[in-house]
């Protein structure tokens, strides 16, 4: 959509600027309006004409600097003809179609404008996830000092749910930490003596000492930064399909013109004012207005009945390419699935009842923070098992925790404490590689120091998810892959679930660029579909960057192209649909035009068009292109045809 304007306006414009394009667009409006009721009505003439011009002046002023700096640098593009087309129906006296020409290209332009105006403000986002401070402990004791001052060697002390200010080393306590923000994964990761840690992610419920590995400025986090940098550098400006054609249209209309007014006296000593006529009548005939229009009403039309189902695409030029996309790749957490870990199935042991274990382990873990310990409650109480008063109850670091509950001892938490307290079995060790190899996490559960039950947890799928592929693929998607940094085991169970075609698993955000690139050499065009920090270096690097609304991060929403509001995946293959619908559109109002123009251009060389013909015809290729466009604002994705199914499994 960039095409059909050769200098658009620059994106982020100041507020004044915005504010003086839509006071002369609607003063353009307001006198075109005046002019055409005094027109209409048998007012004076006088009236009329001085609207036109008002018209025209406020028309001009929006487009009049990109045509000076078209002829200044040697080139003649749409806003010069759109110009010398108002200039010579004003020569001809046709003061109106002259306001009317000029009016519609401003509502073009501005449409542009008010698509592309939209600041990126992913740095800023991302830069948020940082604290400005760390605290930092040595000889002296504990004391703030700015993140920018601390170097490598130096300890800070993460306290729980704090973020962590830098990258570094554990090197005293425990503690889970959620490193979605850096790696996807959906699980929080415990963190011990001798782990990593990055910039950005959140400390939970125990206190960390750290070693500074790099500076501010090295971080992981930063590192992301500069590829979210790099990538939207690379990104070429699309050259669309209106602004090839006028390349060829422009010169070519106004040499013909030249000629129709000059040769024919020159040669044949035939009348000048007849074939200045017929040149006049050929360049108002040829007027671009039906093509200036035919891309931007189309894309307004698709981007508004995009709008209306919750699907926000943030500018023509990415519904363009997005009608090219070959291969779609999403990300795992909070994406294909809600990103958060819920009970997926209770395994009882020893002839113990699944409420029985529900409600032990929810009365343990009815005060505790941690996610695990919050689905597990949140389990029992969609299950209607109530969870006892618990005393004692004790945090054990990394690994579960314990208590007591009506006077029964009870311990709930990971394999390697129930190694620790010597409560494995061989048939719990079974047990558990089944459930590994499902993707799920496992909380064993213990009474009195023997195994009643295991509680298995995962990310779940979304709902939609697996239908989304299936529609993607009947769409004419050549691959869907999913990128994503949980470990393999997990990605791959989920992936089957799915029905992609690929699964990349354990993938940092460099990893997942290069991912995409290579997905690029292999298919074409790729969409990136992720929410989170880590996977905006992916949303810009792809051809097309989609992010989930809801759930997505701020700096993802920025960064992408195309936007879901609500978190539903089936609105990808209606955006896809809606993107190759909206070119075929395009492609038909460019012929409607070409047709229609090429017609009465012959007429108009033939003398056997007038003046008012040639303004008929120049409106009714319009209202013929917007009619047809406007079929797009109530586009549907024909899914209720397609009786699709929206698939409840689980993983």
């Amino acid at each position: 959509m960039r095409a059909w304007l050769e200098h658009e306006a620059p994106v982020g414009g100041s507020a004044e600027r915005q504010w003086v394009r839509q006071g002369l667009l609607w003063t353009a409006a307001a006198a075109l309006a005046l002019g055409l009721i005094a027109e209409w009505t048998g007012g004076p003439a006088a009236l009329a004409i001085a609207c036109f011009v008002a018209s025209l002046g406020a028309g001009t002023a929006l487009t009049a600097r990109k045509a000076a700096t078209a002829v200044r640098a040697r080139a003649v593009d749409i806003n010069v003809l759109m110009l010398i087309a108002a200039a010579g129906a004003v020569w001809l006296g046709q003061w109106s179609e002259a306001a009317t020409v000029v009016f519609l290209f401003s509502v073009a332009q501005a449409l542009e404008a008010r698509t592309l105006d939209r600041a990126r403000f992913a740095i800023r986002a991302l830069m948020d996830l940082t604290p400005a401070d760390a605290l930092v402990r040595d000889g002296a004791g504990d004391r703030r000092m700015s993140a920018e001052q601390v170097v490598p060697g130096m300890i800070v002390v993460v306290r729980p749910g704090d973020k962590i200010p830098l990258d570094g080393q554990v090197v005293a306590g425990h503690s889970p930490v959620n490193q979605a923000p850096i790696t996807g994964e959906s699980l929080p990761i415990e963190k011990a003596p001798g782990d990593d840690v990055f910039a950005g992610t959140i400390n939970g419920r125990g206190a960390l000492e750290v070693r500074v590995t790099r500076v501010r400025r090295d971080t992981t986090l930063a590192r992301i930064i500069h590829l979210v940098e790099r990538a939207q550098a690379q990104r070429a400006p699309a050259q669309t399909i209106v602004e090839r054609f006028a390349r060829v249209y422009t010169p070519a209309v106004m040499t013909l013109a030249a000629c129709v007014a000059v040769v024919p006296p020159l040669v044949f000593h035939l009348s000048w004012h007849a074939w200045v006529y017929r040149a006049l009548v050929l360049l108002v005939v040829s007027c671009p207005c039906a093509l200036v229009i035919s891309t931007p009403v189309s894309i307004v039309a698709a981007l508004a009945g995009a709008a209306r189902k919750g699907v926000l695409i943030k500018g023509g030029a990415h519904l363009e390419r997005t009608s090219r996309v070959q291969c779609i790749a999403f990300d795992k957490t909070g994406t294909l699935t809600h990103g958060a870990p819920a009970v997926v199935d209770v395994v009882p042991l020893d002839g113990a009842s699944r409420a029985s274990i529900l409600s032990l382990a929810a009365s343990v873990e009815q005060r505790s923070t941690h996610p695990i310990a919050h689905a597990i409650v949140q389990h029992a109480a969609s299950s209607l098992v109530m969870a006892a008063p618990a005393d004692g109850v004790l945090s054990l670091s990394g690994r579960g925790a314990e208590g007591r509950v009506d006077g029964v001892r009870v311990l709930l938490g990971n394999h390697r404490l129930f190694e620790e307290r010597r409560l494995c079995t061989p048939a719990i060790h079974d047990r558990l590689d089944e459930l590994s190899a499902a993707g799920r996490s496992a909380v064993l559960v213990a009474r009195d120091d023997r195994p009643i039950g295991i509680i298995a947890l995962a990310d779940r799928l979304r709902e939609a998810s697996r239908d989304a592929v299936d529609l993607l693929r009947r769409h004419g998607i050549k691959a869907v892959v999913m990128l994503t940094g949980d470990n393999d085991v997990t990605a791959r169970a989920i992936g089957a679930q799915v029905g992609v075609d690929d699964v990349r698993s354990e993938l940092l955000p460099e990893d997942k660029v290069a991912a995409i690139d290579d997905l690029r050499r292999r298919y074409g065009s790729v969409a990136m579909v992720g929410d989170g920090v880590n996977d905006a270096p992916a949303l810009a690097a792809a051809d097309v960057g989609i992010a989930m609304g809801a759930a997505g991060s701020d700096a993802a929403l920025e960064t992408a192209d195309v936007a879901l509001m609500a978190d539903e995946l089936l609105k990808i293959p209606y955006a896809v649909r809606l993107s190759r619908a909206t070119v075929r559109n395009i492609k038909v109002n460019l012929a409607i035009s070409i047709v229609m123009k090429a017609a009465f251009v012959a007429a108009a060389i033939a003398g056997i068009a007038t003046l008012w013909m040639a303004i008929v015809a120049d409106t009714g290729a319009s209202v013929l292109v917007i009619a047809n466009a406007l079929r797009l604002s109530t586009f549907n994705s024909q899914l209720s045809s397609l009786n699709v199914r929206v698939s409840s499994a689980e993983p």
